[in-house]
């Protein structure tokens, strides 16, 4: 640095000098105040311009050395494949029997309300029966993709059964119920469609959303009116938008909130402003409505309105796999265009034999919604009064969601308390619950919770043992909150 500052600035500074030393300029200088202020202003003007025109110093370049090649290679520190492991504070509990309502946790009995067995179907007789003739038929897997050689009788009767069920033209199995989400919209959204979504929904579907490279605009969760003035400021803004497709997407009973989605008010908007609407009907089908047909039938929209429907049948069905149900048209197009359809191995034939078994069962039985309903009445009722916590859910919805009254500004903190909570429970009362987790993907920010899976074979015991056990936990982990 000092040979560069020296190369540049002695040599400005000795042409500087012998100018100032001229007889003229010292008459100048020293003659005049006012013309020797002008000139040294005049004078550093030109020293700038003379050191701006010098091309810069460079030093010589040279090849490395062997040595200092292997000395820079023995320093690199090459950054991690992964980020640091966060620290782990609640231990995942272990099932080690069917998921029913009561369910053996670490070798002892617990009352479970982490599992989304809303129609108490897990075990049930005629499902068992069911899969064993379809295991001894078919076997366990199909061993193919369902439009190479992995198509089987008993996947087209469970796709028939359910569009018959919900009274839709066709409908399409997948073998997995989260890929139905993660196939299904980027099958229909692509790159420059407008997709407005409820900033609450899952990670499935934002995974699906981000797989369509579609143009993204989230509203305010559950609120129409900010749905509203999304829909109108992308209508007024873009003078294509009736060329273009755009969607609506939204879960009938949210996962990370609870709370139920007001249709036919989104039916409304929809028909407002010429947009399609995607509906994940995952926490809701064989549940919301008067026999179980899910939202639709629970708001009162004929089913027809609604372009798409996708559903995971891990919950009410108490099987596995997912499905998309709508016009003929939707249905073939997810045929040859779909990821998760084309190039996934198809549904267990068991699985889908005990999707078919489980319809059959709820039409036959419509005391399961009766005494699901009546269930989620009582323990929404007992705990209306929780300390500490306030319940987020909709009142009929099975998603029983309570976060804390009282946030500590940090999701992470609330997460702890919250599992605080839940392990107090489990050691003290051997209460099973669901703390919601957030991967580093998920961009859902709606507040953490602990959430209540209601189940139809839970017993009002079960319930109150829950209100009571939740409480007292409540009131001692959160005492200095």
């Amino acid at each position: 640095m000092e040979f560069l500052l020296s190369n540049l600035v002695n040599p400005a500074l000795d042409w500087g000098l012998k100018v100032l030393d001229a007889p003229s300029v010292r008459a100048v200088i020293f003659g005049t105040s006012i013309g020797g202020h002008i000139f040294v202003d005049v004078l550093l003007v030109l020293v700038i311009i003379y050191l701006l025109s010098q091309k810069s110093y460079k030093p010589p370049k040279r090849p490395l050395t062997e040595n200092e090649i292997d000395e820079l290679c023995a320093e690199w520190v090459p950054e991690p494949l992964i980020p640091p492991p966060q620290e782990i504070t609640y231990e995942t509990p272990v099932l080690e029997s069917a998921a029913g309502p009561h369910a053996i946790v670490n070798g002892k009995e617990v009352v479970n309300f982490a599992s989304a067995n809303y129609l108490g179907l897990i075990g049930h007789e005629k499902l068992l029966e069911s899969c064993t003739s379809a295991l001894e038929k078919y076997g366990v897997g199909s061993c193919g993709p369902r439009g190479f050689y992995g198509t089987i009788d008993v996947h087209l009767d469970c796709e028939a059964r359910i569009a018959k069920f919900l009274g839709t033209p066709d409908s399409i199995l997948y073998s997995y119920g989260l890929s139905t989400m993660f196939s299904a919209i980027p099958a229909f959204c692509k790159k420059g469609d407008i997709v407005v979504v409820d900033e609450g929904v899952h990670w499935g579907i934002q995974n699906g959303l981000q797989l369509s490279k579609g143009t993204i605009a989230y509203f305010k969760h559950n609120d129409m009116n900010s749905l509203q003035n999304t829909l109108e400021k992308i209508t007024a803004q873009n003078k294509r938008a009736k060329k273009l497709r755009r969607y609506i997407v939204v879960e009938a009973i949210y996962q990370n909130s609870g709370q139920i989605a007001p249709l036919d008010e989104i039916v409304r908007l929809k028909q407002k402003y010429l947009f399609r609407v995607i509906l994940d009907e995952s926490n809701s089908f064989g549940v919301l409505g008067r026999s179980g047909r899910g939202l639709t039938e629970y708001c009162g929209v004929p089913v027809e309105k609604i372009d798409i429907i996708t559903a995971a049948m891990g919950h009410a069905l108490a099987t596995e796999g997912g499905f998309c149900t709508g016009s003929a048209r939707v249905i073939d197009h997810q045929r040859l265009s779909s990821s998760g359809y084309v190039f996934s191995a198809s549904l267990p034939p068991y699985l889908a034999s005990a999707a078919i078994t489980a319809i059959d069962v709820l039409e036959e039985n419509p005391g399961l919604l009766t005494k699901l309903k009546a269930n989620v009445a009582l323990l929404f009722k007992e705990l209306s009064s929780i300390s500490g916590l306030l319940i987020a859910s909709s009142p009929e919805s099975p998603v029983v969601y309570l976060r804390l009254e009282r946030s500590t500004d940090s999701t992470k903190d609330d997460q702890h308390l919250l599992e605080d909570i839940a392990a107090h429970v489990l050691n003290e009362d051997s209460l099973l619950v669901v703390v919601s987790k957030r991967s580093t993907l998920d961009k859902c920010h709606l507040p953490v919770g602990i959430k209540l899976f209601v189940s139809a074979a839970h017993t009002e015991s079960d319930l109150m043992k829950a209100a009571d056990s939740l409480k007292r936990a409540a009131s001692l982990v959160l005492k200095d909150c």
